[in-house]
């Protein structure tokens, strides 16, 4: 990997992409740190430094803004709502009917649905920074922090309408840096951002368990940290590159005088089919009814249930919701992303077929029955990573920001194997040296 970073930088071309995409970075990592109009920063530093702050309700979007969420900064919903609004669009796709024949339109239908959710976005923007707006005015963002009912002093109309402009027009910032990177520079824009958030949490949590760790002035526990790190890394790599790769002949078609077919291919149907998806499908859902009771009124039973067994991540009810969850939506996820029949028609309608089955419905099910048998595998890995951070609580009395687990890791790894193997295929098409020297 630092080869190919070497040599991308001795490329021209390559290296302006690269320095481009690292200056998005930097103006990226400048808007999360500066806050928003009507907020009292020296109060919401106080209570970060406090440290008695829930993110429960709020961890999955303060990791992907970077830690700027709970600094209620300009870019404090980060790519969130964008993350959302294409995961919602890419459902709908499949309901849908006019959304579907737009994906199948080619470049200009995939052009006009990336319009609809930039519109998706700037809703779900609204939407989000209104309810953290009232969030902070309430003083429920940071449970037990003696300053938190003063993180927004003036709490009038115009005020609370400027703050949710400002973090609206932050995530239309966000998404536009992103495009650029898309554009401009190298790899994914959204995924790199989402990489970039995700990893500048690193230290400060790594940093924090040393802080509480006892032994030997917490290093040994900060060693053990980085060793279960390597393995976690080492293991999804593993787990990400693995794949069942089922094989197609296609037949032979004279056409005139001349010969075209008979080549050899595979399908290659990864163990983790649904990637991240599921993970933040789980956890989007498990939030919405501790939203629910965070801002509910009273001690009705159905709130304190849910106070109690919902709302704590080590809790054996919230772990086992977690994991039957993952596990359904990774079922789900592929079943709506995969589809078998169509498959099956189009290497039906190019002369093509898997030996030994017959083409057309034969290669349908025998397609979904691969696919069931290595999603079951795929399903159970996403689960058990995703409740790394839990066990790490549980075990060893490690804080909720445990960084190698969860979510975190599985973009990580993702992203960075992405943007490497695009940085590879793009050395290779500058150096390649033909059958003469």
């Amino acid at each position: 990997m630092l080869t190919a970073f070497a040599r991308a930088f001795k490329t021209p071309d390559l290296r302006k992409k690269l320095l481009f995409t690292l200056g998005i970075i930097v103006i990226y990592r400048v808007g999360t740190h500066v806050p928003i109009p009507g907020v009292s920063y020296k109060n919401v530093q106080a209570c970060i430094d406090n440290q008695s702050q829930t993110q429960g309700l709020f961890g999955l979007v303060n990791m992907f803004s970077g830690g700027a969420l709970l600094q209620i900064t300009i870019f404090a919903l980060g790519i969130m709502p964008y993350i959302t609004a294409s995961i919602i669009l890419q459902l709908l796709t499949v309901v849908i009917p006019r959304l579907e024949a737009l994906k199948k339109e080619g470049q200009a239908g995939t052009a006009k649905i990336t319009q609809y959710t930039r519109y998706l976005t700037i809703a779900l923007a609204i939407l989000q920074g209104t309810g953290l707006v009232a969030t902070a005015r309430t003083g429920t963002l940071f449970s037990g922090c003696p300053v938190a009912s003063e993180i927004v002093p003036d709490q009038s109309i115009f005020v609370t309408i400027t703050m949710v402009i400002t973090m609206t027009a932050g995530t239309a910032c966000v998404m536009w840096l992103g495009e650029l990177i898309t554009d401009r520079g190298i790899g994914n824009g959204m995924s790199i951002l989402m990489f970039i958030s995700i990893a500048a949490t690193f230290p400060s949590a790594l940093w924090a368990i040393k802080e509480q760790g006892s032994l030997a002035d917490g290093w040994i526990e900060f060693g053990t940290v980085i060793a279960v790190g390597l393995v976690m890394v080492g293991l999804v790599v593993f787990v990400e590159q693995a794949q069942r790769r089922i094989p197609v002949q296609y037949a032979k078609r004279m056409i005139g005088r001349r010969s075209y077919g008979g080549t050899s291919t595979y399908i290659p149907l990864k163990v983790n089919q649904a990637g991240i998806i599921p993970v933040i499908f789980a956890s989007s859902l498990l939030y919405i009814p501790a939203l629910v009771a965070q801002f509910a009124g009273g001690n009705a039973g159905w709130k304190l249930w849910i106070e109690a067994n919902l709302t704590k991540g080590d809790h054996p009810i919230y772990i086992a919701t977690y994991f039957i969850l993952i596990v359904f939506f990774a079922f789900f996820y592929v079943a709506i992303s995969f589809n078998p029949e169509e498959v099956a028609d189009n290497m039906k309608k190019y002369g093509g077929f898997i030996p030994g089955i017959r083409a057309g419905r034969p290669t349908a099910e025998y397609l979904s029955y691969v696919l069931n048998r290595i999603t079951w595998p795929g399903s159970l890995y996403l689960g058990l990573i995703a409740l790394v951070p839990t066990m790490a609580l549980v075990g060893f009395g490690a804080n909720q920001n445990f960084p190698f687990g969860g979510t975190s890791i599985l973009i990580i790894v993702g992203v960075g194997l992405e943007t490497v193997k695009q940085i590879e295929s793009q050395l290779q098409q500058r150096n390649y040296e033909g059958f003469l020297r």
